[in-house]
């Protein structure tokens, strides 16, 4: 039997796709009556990125929204990986159900605009950590 030709898809795209910006939910918590969330900034393959500030949000295990949080990750040197400490709720990290990327509220770097790094963006997890979601 002869193979069938493979089909090659066109890309719309002229220019080659930016590299994820991933940002992981490592760790968290409780810090006296608060939780704290540990976030890993990935920029593994991107320019220096001067300011990616992020809007998020917690929620409680029945889903109701805890706190929102406007946190700094930036500045990131290319090529590098960077941590983030910062209190993602004024509860105990066991009532932290999830955390929702709602938006990039600014973004600044090589290549990088707001609306661009919104894209990016791969929230993940570590195990044991509460869902980190866009």
């Amino acid at each position: 039997g002869s193979e069938p030709p493979a089909t090659v898809t066109p890309a719309t795209v002229s220019h080659p796709a930016a590299p994820p910006l991933r940002v992981e939910l490592n760790k968290l918590e409780t810090a006296g009556d608060a939780c704290k969330a540990m976030l890993i900034v990935e920029n593994g393959k991107g320019g220096p990125i001067r300011s990616l500030r992020l809007d998020l949000y917690a929620f409680d295990p029945d889903g109701i929204v805890q706190k929102r949080s406007m946190v700094e990750l930036g500045p990131v040197p290319a090529r590098k990986t960077a941590l983030r400490q910062f209190e993602i709720s004024p509860t105990p990290c066991a009532q932290v159900g999830r955390v929702l990327l709602n938006d990039v509220a600014a973004c600044d770097g090589q290549d990088l605009t707001r609306e661009t790094c919104l894209e990016r963006i791969e929230p993940s997890s570590a195990k044991g950590a509460a869902p980190f979601v866009r």
